[in-house]
């Protein structure tokens, strides 16, 4: 079998373990052993479908066991396991993928754990200079941390002498931190390859150590895993087990569940942001895309129906609550930090630093050995990239590439730059220095910059494409049956909801506003919300419901009422629409935006002159504007008011004509028998299509009852447009 025919029955048999199709997941497994020809997975194959044969068996027969769901469990939970060990042996002889190559490598190396253990130790207690040529100390610590992160990643399953050594690992206080954290991402991305619920509870342990910047890596690799294998995770009982634990033990677990959360909605937005930085940094190619005007097609006059704004109340809400204050702090981040950085150091990851994968989430240090003694001439150059890589704003891998870059500038180009500082650059840097390192405890600063490190690497790693991508899944935790009952409160699903709101992501936010309307039906603000996010989604029946009981809630909304009346026009219900846009005029009888509206509404029921009242009442409140100009054009001529159509024409033709106007302007000269001016008309309508007479041709025919209706025979209309063909002839 090829690679991508053991990948693909591989998916059919999690697949149908997912959905507990037993016999078609043990079905596929014997496809998949015959393909491979590994016959000596026969006997546990045949085991575990005995088990389920007397299972079912005992069932049928109506036999009562109080241990059968735990035995169901359990089953499914060996035929995961099972699956994974006949995949890794049918790919780990060819699969080039980097996991499997990596592993093969491995294989062949015989340092253990408890000597990479020891020789961290020793190097990391020994201070001794060593003599020029010899290896140091540090070069030491950071090649067994290589061989210690590529062992952690690559071995599956871990075995119990395995995990212990681990384990003292990451229980050695005498170790960097940066070894656990090592230690952590490692298993992280091993889970990520392949479920090892050992590598799970070792991350469970590291993420009830002191260090913070273990801990929330630990976290944050504990999120990813239960969100990737949802449904497996939920077979292990020990695994609900210590997530129960550590919310008792973690400080703030709620929050930092949510915080976590919020940190890769944020993440959704990077590429966003690094082309709209783009396009400011480059004006010129915006300057090239002209500016065109909005057109009113007058056949479907729709000016404003429901708009895009949201509830300015909402806003004001937002910006007095701690929440407004916690956005605009996360958006500070995300302009200075994440998105900015991004898009700068994108192409800054090609130093011989970043060839190692285990680098990418390597913690910063100045200590590094690549950077060797190139940075410490000066003293106050120093100061100055200290004070820059302790920036909340950076993540690790990006202060690598700051110091990478800065190696490779000449002397006097660095100290240029050392002396834009001026006088009082110590101090600033120290004060820097204090402010930020009294910061870096915070979960928001070490999780967000250890998401975007992750970002950095599933983006720009030069293998990226041989792992799975986890920007490109929703992450939404929250909804993870296992975390629920610890984000499932009012303030964490409020905070994030308002959070994808606020970043447009309707659906997810339109998911967790249903949950809290289930227990709330008396927040006009939450119906709001769900009206909002339904119509931004284009469910405008589903808006208008939650619109309708947000104002049967809260009749006193001017916002819900324009709404409604927007929805009900949008489902071309005038009439209804009729009766919200007078309760809106109600209490703003001079917004003229209203005006037009019910206009438009009386223009769709087909009383013009109606609706001609409140055009003209626009036209003559705002004499400025041109945007009830088309709307009493088209309908003095519905009404026979040709004369009034031909000057508002004239008006129009000096203002930027359309498509639409031409072709009304020349109904008009045709009802006024000026039979030359309407094929004039005619003429540059086509001429503004590009000469595409068919695309004339079909609005022309929509017009033919109201020429009718205008006196014109019927037998003229075909004379007109062989007349026009003629025409045009000479042109195109």
């Amino acid at each position: 079998m090829t690679i991508q025919e053991i990948n693909k029955a591989y998916n059919r048999i999690i697949g149908s373990l997912d959905e507990k199709e037993l016999k078609n997941a043990f079905d596929f497994l014997q496809s998949l052993i015959a393909g491979i020809r590994e016959y000596s997975f026969q006997d546990r194959l045949n085991e575990l479908q005995d088990t389920y044969k007397y299972m079912l068996r005992y069932r049928i027969e109506g036999a009562k066991d109080p241990m059968q769901d735990q035995i169901y469990n359990n089953l499914i939970a060996s035929s995961y396991e099972f699956a994974d060990i006949v995949k890794h042996k049918a790919l780990s002889v060819d699969s080039p993928l980097s996991y499997y190559s990596r592993r093969r490598m491995m294989q062949k190396e015989l340092t253990n754990y408890d000597q990479l253990h020891k020789v961290l130790r020793n190097a990391s207690l020994v201070k001794i200079e060593p003599p020029t040529g010899t290896i140091t100390e540090q070069q030491q610590i950071e090649s067994a941390t290589i061989l210690l992160f590529n062992k952690i990643w690559t071995s599956n399953p871990l075995n119990k002498e395995e995990i212990a050594s681990i384990r003292n690992l990451l229980n050695d206080q005498e170790l960097p931190f940066i070894i656990g954290s090592q230690i952590v991402s490692a298993l992280m991305l091993g889970l990520q390859a392949a479920f090892d619920k050992e590598k799970l509870l070792l991350l469970f342990d590291a993420a009830n150590l002191q260090e913070d910047e273990i801990r929330y890596r630990a976290l944050i690799g504990i999120l990813l895993t239960l969100y990737t294998y949802r449904k497996r995770t939920a077979l292990y009982p020990q695994i609900a087990d210590r997530l129960a634990a550590l919310s008792e033990g973690f400080p703030n677990f709620t929050k930092a569940i949510r915080t976590i959360t919020l940190r890769f909605i944020l993440a959704r937005e990077t590429e966003k942001i690094t082309r709209k930085l783009q396009d400011e940094i480059i004006p010129e190619m915006i300057k090239l895309g002209p500016k065109i005007s909005q057109k009113i097609n007058l056949k479907d006059i729709n000016p404003e129906l429901l708009g895009n704004e949201m509830n300015p109340e909402w806003q004001n809400m937002l910006s007095n609550s701690s929440l407004g204050k916690k956005m605009e702090e996360f958006s500070e981040l995300q302009q200075e930090g994440a998105d900015v950085m991004h898009s700068t150091f994108v192409h800054l990851k090609h130093f011989p630093f970043f060839r190692e994968l285990g680098n990418w989430f390597m913690p910063f240090t100045t200590e590094h050995s690549a950077f060797g003694s190139q940075l410490s001439k000066n003293q106050t150059e120093k100061d100055m990239l200290d004070s820059m890589t302790l920036a909340a704003f950076m993540c690790n891998s990006d202060k690598y590439s700051l110091y990478f870059s800065m190696m490779q500038l000449p002397d006097q180009a660095r100290q240029m730059m050392m002396g834009q500082f001026g006088s009082q650059a110590s101090e600033m840097i120290q004060q820097t220095k204090e402010e930020l390192i009294s910061k870096r405890g915070k979960l928001e600063i070490i999780s967000g910059q250890y998401i975007q490190d992750l970002y950095r690497f599933f983006k720009l790693y030069p293998g990226h494409l041989d792992f799975d991508d986890i920007f490109t899944s929703a992450l939404d935790f929250h909804n993870l049956p296992i975390l629920q009952p610890y984000v499932s409160d009012e303030e964490s699903l409020t905070t994030i909801a308002e959070y994808y709101l606020r970043k447009n992501y309707f659906l997810d936010a339109l998911t967790i506003y249903n949950r809290l309307s289930d227990a709330n039906q008396e927040s006009d603000i939450l119906f709001q919300k769900i009206g909002y996010c339904k119509q931004m989604n284009g469910d405008i029946q589903g808006a208008l419901e939650a619109y309708l009981h947000a104002d049967l809630i809260n009749p006193d909304s001017k916002w819900v009422i324009r709404r409604i009346a927007g929805c009900y026009r949008t489902l071309k219900q005038p009439e209804e629409a009729l009766k919200y846009y007078h309760r809106y005029e109600a209490f703003n009888p001079d917004d003229l935006s209203i005006q037009i509206c019910i206009g438009h509404c009386h223009l769709e029921l087909k009383n013009y002159n109606e609706a001609l009242k409140y055009y003209f009442k626009v036209d003559y409140l705002d004499n400025k504007s041109t945007k009830a100009w088309r709307p009493i054009a088209w309908c003095s001529f519905l009404t026979g008011k040709y004369d009034q159509a031909r000057n508002y024409y004239k008006k129009i033709m000096d203002n930027q004509p359309n498509t639409q106007d031409f072709l009304n302007a020349g109904h008009t000269e045709w009802a006024l028998q000026n039979i030359k001016g309407a094929l004039a008309f005619y003429k540059k309508a086509v001429e503004k299509e590009s000469g595409d007479f068919l695309k004339f041709q079909e609005q022309f025919n929509q017009d033919i009852p109201d020429l009718l209706v205008a006196g014109i025979e019927e037998a003229e209309v075909p004379l007109m447009m062989d007349q026009l063909r003629y025409s045009l002839s000479d042109i195109f």
